[in-house]
């Protein structure tokens, strides 16, 4: 993990709170730790940010309870940019879920373009759980008709895009066969079937401070692997 030598590390899905992590995770010397734990269950959900210069402000949720109560979104203001640290919602597990994740998508995506119209430059980090297009995952065909890959989600990225947003690792690699998450259960990750459903976004304010966008699969202990972009800020 620090051998990539980060300035700020989101980390989503962390499913714990302060009170159940080692001093060496809640203390990690020259960095700032902020936890936004589930208030819905233990053991779900949650994110974190450390960051070696401290925010000015970092803020726990879109201040919509719903969403909010189960630790998904951090927004930490550095001055030069606002950070979103968001773990969007699966839609896979009943309609209500997928309906509760276009609903985040939606106030989300309000709560972004409003800070965009206030002028700020703006960096999204998240598991997205959507793959865009057929260029980001092994077997689009097989998987049209499940969340994760469904039209009405693709079609949502597709507005959030158009709206002003940059997809970064795009601006670099315009080739398939780059993915983020694999299935464990079919080890997925041995014969690379994946799917791209980690992104770092940036709006158009900040496209040209972008100097790389990467994705480290050679990176393991998840079924995800780690993305990062480098900003000349």
């Amino acid at each position: 993990m620090f051998s990539l030598n980060f300035d700020v590390l989101c980390l989503q899905e962390i499913k714990s709170s302060p009170d159940q992590l080692p001093d060496n995770l809640l203390h990690i010397p020259g960095y700032h730790a902020f936890f936004n734990p589930s208030r819905a269950r233990k053991g779900y959900s949650g994110t974190a940010i450390y960051s070696r210069l401290e925010p000015l402000s970092v803020i726990s949720g879109l201040g919509e309870e719903r969403f909010d109560v189960e630790g998904r979104t951090q927004i930490a203001d550095f001055g030069s940019f606002v950070l979103y640290n968001i773990y969007y919602p699966n839609g896979k597990a009943s309609g209500e879920r997928l309906q509760f994740k276009l609903d985040f998508y939606e106030y989300f995506h309000q709560h972004v373009l409003e800070a965009v119209n206030q002028g700020k430059s703006i960096v999204i980090c998240g598991d997205v759980n959507t793959a865009h297009k057929e260029i980001d995952l092994a077997r689009p065909k097989e998987n049209a008709v499940i969340s994760g890959f469904l039209p009405v989600e693709r079609e949502f990225l597709t507005r959030f895009l158009d709206s002003g947003f940059i997809d970064t690792f795009r601006l670099f690699e315009k080739e398939g066969g780059h993915y983020t998450w694999w299935d464990y259960v079919t080890r997925a990750r041995e014969r690379n079937v994946g799917w791209r459903i980690d992104y770092f976004y940036v709006n158009q304010a900040l496209q040209d401070k972008v100097l790389r966008s990467d994705i480290h699969n050679e990176i393991q202990g998840s079924d995800h692997c780690p993305i990062s972009i480098d900003l000349d800020l």
